[in-house]
């Protein structure tokens, strides 16, 4: 699989103002565009508030019925009292990939000290893998390329690929 195969993206955007229409979605435009370079496909894109059982319902819409292969969500990943897409995914995740967060994060740090205020988590549901992304457009397009040379082996083992994980 890996290069060419065809992945099926679902791409959440967590946000008040952008859910009643008062900003543009940037950050979910920017990574569809992102996603289409690849030669995925993006099934769904929506844009929710920053409520958990909105958030988790779409996560469980997207992995339990579309059956996508991976789940980008923006926004809703830092300290605010309104943050809380990091609890909605922990809620619709079986098992946690902390690797994601962790590389995003590291890489991250090199650019701006705020990076360590991420609470972003990342996880399988199924075989589907979900990703919390920054909600800045400039923010969640960085930290999509940290994490695109390994989302290809990630998302062929979750399709049931059982050759080995050593890389060439």
């Amino acid at each position: 699989m890996g290069k060419t195969a065809q992945y099926r993206v679902a791409i959440l955007t967590v946000s008040d103002k952008g859910s009643r229409g008062e900003r543009e979605d940037l950050s979910g435009a920017a990574l569809e565009e992102a996603i289409l370079a690849q030669g995925w496909s993006v099934e769904a894109r929506d844009i929710v508030p920053d409520e958990v059982e909105a958030i988790a319902e779409r996560l469980r819409h997207y992995c339990d019925e579309l059956r996508v292969d991976l789940v980008l969500t923006t926004g809703g990943t830092g300290l605010s009292q309104r943050d809380v897409t990091p609890e909605a995914t922990r809620r619709v995740i079986e098992r946690e990939a902390p690797g994601f967060a962790e590389a995003m994060r590291a890489a991250s740090l090199s650019k701006t000290p705020h990076a360590m205020l991420s609470r972003a988590v990342s996880g399988t549901r199924s075989r589907t893998l979900i990703v919390n992304l920054p909600g800045s457009p400039r923010g969640a397009r960085e930290n999509l390329e940290v994490i695109l040379p390994a989302l290809p082996h990630g998302l062929d083992k979750l399709r049931g690929d059982d050759g080995d994980c050593a890389v060439p």
